[in-house]
């Protein structure tokens, strides 16, 4: 049932570059040249401009918008709306990537492997991997993982071909087995 979802959302939103195994929980406004890798979830009510590509196991919250950093508002005697745009830039999310309900990321940004952004942020720059960031404009909240070797081991599974797994599963069952 899970991939007939997969393939219909796929179709609706006229998605041609986007792994079979997204999942995309509802309704948005997406560009249809959104690149996504495997297992990638995009939450209800994201809003995603053109020229962003996601990695592998990134999930996007509800009402996530990827958006802006297109006008150029510093040119002197100039109304903002005649001043032209700046050079396109793609925006780039990494794998195992993690971005909070209602966050706001400006195009243009990177966003490295294994970061999470909290929910209601703005990210107006790079993100760096493995770093948890918060606020308006989103800021250094923490690194990922307390020490060096888990980090390590985690870039390495990412490393790894993608690979299927039990989404959401509880920790305790995970514990357990």
């Amino acid at each position: 049932m899970r991939s007939v979802r997969r393939f219909l959302w796929r179709r609706m939103l006229r998605l041609n570059d986007v792994h079979p195994t997204v999942l995309f929980g509802g309704f948005g406004d997406i560009s249809r040249d959104f690149h996504a890798d495997e297992y990638v979830y995009v939450g209800p009510g994201c809003r995603i401009n053109p020229g962003v590509r996601v990695g592998s196991y990134s999930m996007l919250g509800p009402d996530v918008q990827i958006v802006g950093n297109d006008h150029i508002f510093d040119r002197p005697g100039v109304p903002i709306i005649f001043s032209g745009r700046p050079e396109f830039r793609y925006t780039n999310i990494g794998k195992d990537v993690w971005i909070g309900a209602g966050a706001t990321i400006l195009c243009g940004t990177t966003i490295g492997d294994g970061a999470v952004v909290a929910s209601g942020a703005v990210v107006t720059r790079d993100v760096e991997p493995f770093t948890v960031v918060g606020g308006v404009p989103a800021r250094l909240i923490r690194r990922r993982f307390a020490i060096l070797r888990d980090e390590l081991a985690h870039r390495k599974m990412l490393e790894a071909p993608a690979s299927s797994g039990e989404y959401c599963s509880p920790v305790a069952a995970q514990l357990e087995t």
